[in-house]
């Protein structure tokens, strides 16, 4: 009898490796792989959790950039709206930025109600989610520990947590530029196509969300690619052309969609000078950025700037040390330590090759934020904290490998003269702020003693050949470190003035427009108004973000209480510039009102407060949009007061032509608008034609100062 031998178990390699099963694969997420300390899983679900609580801790004090929430619930009542972008459910014009991100928050809004946490729900879940990628990809080349180190970095990093907590669309650029540097390093192994496709495609849905600030990691990417890829030169050139090609039509769509669509059928593309995206795109959000006033492309770059004058010490100075220069000096030495490690490897080495799109992603950051000429925020140095954290991880542990098994002769002052210095830069980030409250004072002194500590710890056990003592001196160094950055964290998750329009962490170090830098048109510049620490904006009618707009002419509690509070326009804009000035006095003339109106600039001058805005609904007679201003600011306030569409004339700074004489006669005519708002001082620049054919042919509503009604009759 023939016997039927069980046929021969399945061979696994590298190419046909069986799938796991789905309890090993949830059993590997929950505890991590198999050869993981003990304590790595656990350790990384503890700074998820904390990164959670920092990010969405008390929800209801966050009040949001109002300009984004009021596109986003624009978006919610008309899909025009929301595919453009717009700021008005009438869809007159477009907020200055393409609207990825709002889509993702509209999506949220439009599926769960439009709310504060509907809103932020992306937000924290992109923010978590970066730390949480950031760990994957530090892990995969640089092990547990430097993983460990990196993730709870960036978890600490004051400016993300403040801006984790807002509605400003960088934590989804920061999102996808990491899925972007997932896929390269996945490209650069395999010496696939398919990967670095999907990097390619990843830095364009990047650029959708805000444009030319997701190229500067590219130079990084490309040298990356083209030098360590495990394939022939023609391979890797080919595969970059392809992938170019991919980075192009992704970036691209939406732009030229919007530009094909005529004028007429769209709104104005806010901030551009001739209404298309392509201007916006090179002139507003690419060189007028950088070279501010000086350039010649794009009349929109103003020099504005909150956070300091331009240079390499922008990022140290009183404004921004806190917000992200804590690790700055060690991450540059763990780059350079980690590069010199790693001289003599093989080309295709993946550390060096992690080492150097880290250390890219960091130097190319510091250096375009620190040298922009052009308006510049302190947020928009979040983008900068994963290169940072990277480095600090991955570059520390292979520093302190390096320290504890090298000759003293070479490596004995490298770790140590790392970490006395970036504790003696928080020491002295935090005496900045002596004074301000008990948690820096203890976070000085926790900074101070474990710094000193770790120092002697690792030159003690380094010379008397004590590990244990190494490392028990290597954790003491994480604690000094993040202790500076926890305390400014922690500020940022328990302080509803640190989010809003410019929103930062810590406490407010003054320098109002950030010392050497210059006001926009009307006293303003794009992104924010409070240059300082408390950079807070109050929405309109004491809400917080993302509370749902009265609407229609009912009445709320919130619209009551506003309303009998200023039985005037007058009264309402003194007691709302009151409650400006208390939540920051460093806004100054382009500082929100809790009225929902603006002080200063162009025809939008005048306040417009709850009583105004109740007389507005009450007097519509059908007209699509219930008042015309000047700014986006103004605009923005009185949507989400009233939930009614608001034509924003002049877009962020009142500089926009999105407004002419012959488009507002045609409103009027049409019966589509009756009301406009102008200064009293007849208005500025291309506004002030416009502002004095209002008041000619307007009726002034003498209740509320600035308020002219016009009709079809006036039109003629």
């Amino acid at each position: 009898m023939t016997t039927l031998a069980p046929p021969p178990a399945p061979v696994q390699d590298g190419r046909h490796r069986a799938a796991a099963p789905p309890v090993s694969r949830a059993r590997r997420l929950f505890l991590g792989a198999p050869d993981d300390p003990r304590w790595a899983r656990p350790a990384l679900w503890a700074i998820l959790l904390l990164a959670t609580a920092l990010y969405a801790w008390n929800l209801t004090s966050v009040t949001g950039n109002t300009f984004y929430d009021a596109a986003v619930y624009s978006g919610t009542k008309s899909w025009k709206a929301f595919f453009f972008g717009a700021l008005d459910a009438g869809s007159f014009i477009t907020v200055d930025k393409p609207p990825f991100a709002l889509w993702v928050m509209g999506l949220s809004a439009r599926v769960l109600g439009y709310g504060t946490w509907q809103l932020m729900l992306p937000m924290v879940a992109v923010g978590v989610g970066s730390v949480a990628l950031l760990y994957r990809l530090v892990k995969r080349d640089f092990g547990v520990v430097a993983a460990t180190v990196a993730a709870l970095v960036l978890t600490l990093t004051p400016i993300t947590v403040a801006l984790n907590r807002d509605t400003n669309p960088d934590p989804v650029l920061v999102f996808l530029m990491l899925l972007g540097a997932a896929a390269l390093l996945k490209a650069v192994r395999t010496g696939k196509l398919l990967p670095l496709v999907w990097s390619a495609v990843a830095i364009g849905f990047a650029f959708n969300t805000k444009m030319m600030q997701a190229y500067v990691v590219l130079p990084a990417f490309f040298l990356v690619y083209l030098w360590a890829t495990n394939a022939s030169l023609g391979r890797r050139l080919r595969n970059l052309v392809v992938a170019t090609a991919a980075l192009v039509v992704s970036s691209s769509w939406w732009m030229v969609v919007v530009d094909l669509i005529p004028a007429s059928d769209r709104p104005y593309i806010g901030g551009s000078t001739d209404n298309t995206v392509w201007d916006l795109v090179i002139g507003y959000n690419g060189f007028g950025r950088i070279f501010g006033a000086s350039s010649s492309v794009g009349s929109q770059g103003n020099g504005a700037s909150f956070g300091g004058s331009s240079g390499l010490y922008r990022m140290f100075n009183d404004i921004m040390g806190g917000q992200i220069s804590w690790l700055i000096p060690f991450a540059a030495v763990a780059l350079v330590g980690g590069l010199v490690l790693r001289g003599r490897a093989p080309r295709t080495d993946a550390k060096r090759a992690a080492l150097v799109l880290w250390g890219g992603w960091f130097v190319l950051h510091f250096l375009t934020f620190s040298l922009a000429e052009g308006t510049f925020h302190p947020y928009y140095v979040t983008a900068m904290a994963p290169g940072i954290a990277a480095l600090a991880g991955a570059g520390g542990v292979m520093l302190y490998k390096a320290f504890r098994e090298g000759s003293a002769a070479r490596w004995g002052w490298v770790l140590p003269a790392a970490v006395g210095a970036s504790t003696v830069w928080a020491v002295v980030l935090l005496q900045r702020v002596s004074g301000s409250g008990t948690v820096y004072t203890v976070a000085e002194v926790v900074v101070a003693l474990g710094g000193a500590v770790a120092v002697a710890g690792l030159l003690i056990g380094r010379f008397m050949k004590r590990q244990r003592l190494m490392g028990l001196a290597a954790v003491a160094a994480v604690v000094a470190l993040l202790a500076g950055p926890a305390a400014y964290s922690v500020s940022a998750a328990t302080s509803a003035s640190s989010n809003g329009t410019n929103p930062t962490a810590g406490p407010s170090t003054g320098g109002g427009m950030g010392g050497g830098g210059g006001q926009g048109p009307s006293g303003s510049a794009p992104g924010g108004n409070a240059p300082s620490g408390s950079g807070s904006s109050t929405s309109s009618g004491g809400r917080t973000m993302g509370e749902p707009p009265t609407g229609g002419n009912s009445s709320s509690s919130t619209r009551s209480s506003s309303s009998s509070s200023s039985s005037s326009s007058s009264s309402s804009s003194s007691s709302s510039s009151s409650s400006s000035s208390s939540s920051s006095s460093s806004s100054s003339s382009s500082s929100k009102t809790a009225s929902g109106g603006q002080t200063g600039g162009g025809m939008g001058g005048s306040q417009v407060g709850s009583a105004m805005i109740t007389y507005l609904e009450k007097h519509r007679d059908g007209a699509a949009w219930l008042v015309a201003v000047a700014t986006d600011q103004t605009a923005s306030s009185i949507i989400l007061e009233s939930g009614q569409p608001v034509i924003s004339m002049g877009g962020w700074s009142g500089s926009d032509n999105a407004m002419t004489l012959a488009k507002l006669k045609s409103l009027v005519e049409s019966g589509k608008l009756h009301y406009v708002v102008v200064s009293s001082d007849g208005g500025q620049g291309t506004n002030s034609e416009i502002a004095t054919w209002v008041k000619k042919h307007g009726t002034a509503v003498s209740a509320y100062g600035g308020l002219y009604r016009l009709d079809a009759s006036d039109a003629g």
